[in-house]
């Protein structure tokens, strides 16, 4: 049975997304490519340039100026990609407490999200590709021949990143980020622009109880039951 070229991996933050769509792109030999980083370089430019994150009309030109590059991993500290704005790599600046916090309002501005998509979209339309977001399978790529919505008990997820920041090194408070979590998933999915929900035709996995191996076992078997 062919599998399925292109790959929609939507859902919360800190659900797997990341995680489980470059291990199942590297299984597959498929390009990775998380939509997440683009928002999150957008957010840090600003936050680096003094623009108020409240300001959308300065988000969305800015969003329209700055050159982002997302790159396979060019060094080996652990990183899933590489990100690059205007040539300098961030990759690890846009993982800091202050992107998480600005992120999803700056995610839910109109203009930002169609300064971005024409991008995305033309990489899903490449094919060979599992891309990973909050709306890959509702508006980058719903024409995707699998969409997987991944999602956990905030409780949970707010666990993950804790335990993340705290293996980087970086300071983390489990409340706050508990507290930010879901300050982030109101936003996500009230956003007027493509607010985060499952699309009707993905297969919702609830990842609250499973480690990475489960979860990945879990994505293989929808791939491999792909009925084209």
């Amino acid at each position: 049975m062919p599998q399925p070229s292109t790959i929609a991996i939507d859902g919360t933050s800190a659900s797997g997304k990341s995680t489980i769509g470059q291990l199942l792109a590297q299984r597959l030999g498929y390009l990775y490519f998380d939509t997440g980083v683009m928002y999150r370089a957008v957010t840090w430019v600003a936050l680096q340039r003094g623009i108020p994150i409240e300001d959308e009309p300065a988000i969305t030109r800015l969003s329209e100026t700055v050159h982002i590059e997302v790159l396979p991993p060019t060094c080996g500290d652990g990183r899933q990609y590489t990100a690059l704005v205007d040539g300098e790599d961030v990759t690890w600046a846009i993982r800091q407490p202050a992107v998480d916090h600005g992120v999803s309002p700056v995610s839910a501005y109109p203009g930002v999200r169609a300064a971005l998509k024409h991008q995305q979209r033309a990489i899903g339309k490449a094919g060979r590709v599992v891309m990973a977001g909050r709306d890959i399978g509702t508006v980058i790529m719903p024409d995707a021949h699998l969409k997987v919505y991944l999602d956990a008990r905030p409780e949970v997820r707010a666990r993950r990143r804790y335990e993340e920041l705290l293996a980087r090194g970086q300071p983390a408070e489990y409340e706050f980020i508990h507290q930010e979590m879901l300050r982030r998933d109101r936003i996500d999915s009230t956003r007027d622009a493509a607010p985060l929900r499952p699309a009707d035709d993905a297969v919702i996995v609830d990842t609250s109880g499973l480690d990475v191996a489960g979860v990945l076992a879990r994505v293989l078997a929808l791939v491999n039951e792909h009925d084209p």
